[in-house]
């Protein structure tokens, strides 16, 4: 026994390098032990404090970061460029979805979130919670957690880490789609879905984590890909594995066709919820997808790319054609996020440094832009809640110009038109995927765009040049939190379109993962 401690050696941790996930994930545990412990009549405020702090702290130590190329942990964390890129951008989306979850001037009922969670749909105690002006605090502890998983995600270094990340990211998304406080049947049958689907997808990961270990041996990237250095021959547990782990991976990102659950879950979860999805889950899933295909199946991307071909062509036809025919404008964005990931899947099949920047590029972009757009869907209400209507829209920009201006904005970001985020992103991926000989899904990618702007300025059309109803739905005056939050959504999606230089830059110089 003695024999076998004195041959143990302790890892390296190097705490200095892991700060933001501690600093995240330990601010969860104290954000639990902040709701079991302060008074009911101060736990908000102290909570939203509390995760601002936490949030600031992180990003904080993500620029002190900058530069930095080691792993740590002794091997399953990787901090480099793409993962400092990218867990900034997380932090950068989690501050504004903070801002949306915190708002409770919108509802009259208080905020988006169910007075008590427990407590069934129209129920007497539900009733009586409302009554009494209860309001959800545990999202915050939640929140954090996901935050956290998303961080670890886009740096995780070993197939076990990327799986415990996985979770850490999902698991509190679950229950924050079911916590609605209008519609609470919608939202827990989407949270049902989420759970279930999310939970088979979780189950492919894992199956296929370990075939790659049977073929690898070890489930560490650069371990994988020595393996396939070493035995360039077809191997079926390789091949099996890796199509398994791409299926949890793309269910994540919400790629045809694991992409069912995306539309449910987006309209049932509070919009809230849903913007923090719709834009911090991209970045996460998306910038873990990167290194794995990158770093460990970089060896054997002439097998997996022509796969990676066709989901991604199929994702971005199949979300714009059915964005088409949506009438509910939470559905409709749900199908563009659909399209979305099809034009970010370009940059990954790119496997080139500018399919890396670019795809990072677009990430940062997408998720200001989806926030916006989700923000502005909850100001326009009716009686019932949320006008999520297509043609309840009808006439917005006459009497709320401001607001249906910001929306053309973040609309025409999601279509690519030119002085915009949206078009400098769809460029950057475009170029990519030339340069890596994925002409045929950028011709695709242009058609899908083509198609897109469609129902993007049909919406436009919609708010300016359609006669508004009677009985049509006005637009709450929000708090100066979704104010701020609208506010720098708008600034940054058109600053990244007139302005984007200085950003593709910053990524072009983060663009080489650590191996």
């Amino acid at each position: 026994m003695n024999g076998v401690l004195e041959g143990f050696a302790s890892p390296d941790i190097k705490y200095a390098l892991v700060a933001p996930l501690l600093i995240v994930l330990g601010g969860g545990v104290v954000s639990v032990l902040v709701e079991a412990f302060a008074p009911r009549r101060v736990r908000r405020s102290v909570q939203l404090t509390w995760v601002g702090i936490v949030l600031l702290a992180a990003l904080v130590v993500v620029v002190r970061l900058a530069g930095t190329n080691d792993l740590a942990a002794a091997g399953p964390i990787a901090v480099d460029g793409p993962g400092l890129f990218m867990m900034g951008s997380i932090l950068q989306v989690a501050m504004v979805s903070a801002l949306l979850i915190a708002e409770r001037s919108v509802d009259p009922a208080g905020d988006a979130f169910a007075p008590q969670a427990s407590a069934l749909p129209g129920s007497a105690d539900e009733k009586a919670f409302t009554q009494q002006g209860w309001l959800q605090t545990e999202v915050w502890p939640l929140f954090l957690f996901s935050v956290g998983g998303m961080m670890m995600f886009v740096v995780a270094n070993d197939l076990l880490t990327m799986f415990v990340a996985l979770e850490v990211m999902s698991l509190p998304l679950y229950l924050l789609a079911g916590m609605a406080r209008r519609r609470r049947l919608l939202s827990q049958e989407a949270a049902m879905k989420y759970f279930l689907l999310g939970a088979y997808s979780s189950g492919f990961f894992v199956f296929g984590a370990a075939m790659l270990y049977g073929f690898a041996g070890t489930v560490s990237f650069n371990g994988i890909l020595l393996a396939m250095a070493a035995d360039p021959g077809s191997n079926g547990l390789l091949i099996a594995g890796t199509c398994l782990v791409f299926v949890g991976m793309l269910f994540k990102i919400g790629a045809v066709p694991f992409h069912q659950w995306t539309p449910d879950v987006y309209q049932g979860a509070p919009t809230p919820a849903t913007a923090f999805m719709a834009a911090g889950v991209k970045v996460a899933a998306v910038g873990a997808l990167l290194r794995l295909c990158y770093v460990a199946l970089g060896g054997l991307r002439w097998d997996w790319r022509p796969v990676m071909w066709a989901v991604a062509i199929a994702t971005m036809l199949i979300g714009a054609i059915l964005a088409l025919t949506q009438t509910d404008i939470k559905r409709m964005l749900a199908y563009s996020a659909i399209a979305n990931a099809g034009f970010m899947l370009i940059g990954v099949i790119a496997t080139n440094p500018s399919g890396l920047s670019g795809t990072m590029f677009y990430l940062l972009a997408y998720g200001f832009t989806t926030l916006g757009a989700f923000a502005i869907v909850s100001l326009v209400r009716d009686p019932a809640g949320e006008a999520t209507r297509l043609s309840q829209w009808a006439g917005l920009g006459k009497t709320s110009p401001l607001i249906a201006g910001a929306m053309a904005i973040m609309l025409l970001a999601f279509a690519g038109i030119p002085l915009t985020s949206g078009f400098t992103s769809k460029f950057a991926v475009f170029e990519a995927g030339i340069q890596g000989g994925a002409t045929p899904v950028v011709i695709a990618g242009v058609f899908a765009s083509a198609i897109a702007a469609f129902f993007y300025v049909r919406v436009i059309v919609l708010m300016f040049f359609t006669e508004r109803a009677e009985d049509a739905p006005s637009v709450v005056v929000p708090s100066s939190l979704t104010a701020v939050a609208i506010g720098v959504t708008v600034a940054v999606t058109v600053i990244l379109g007139v302005l984007p230089q200085s950003v593709l830059d910053l990524a072009d110089k983060a663009s080489t993962f650590i191996r």
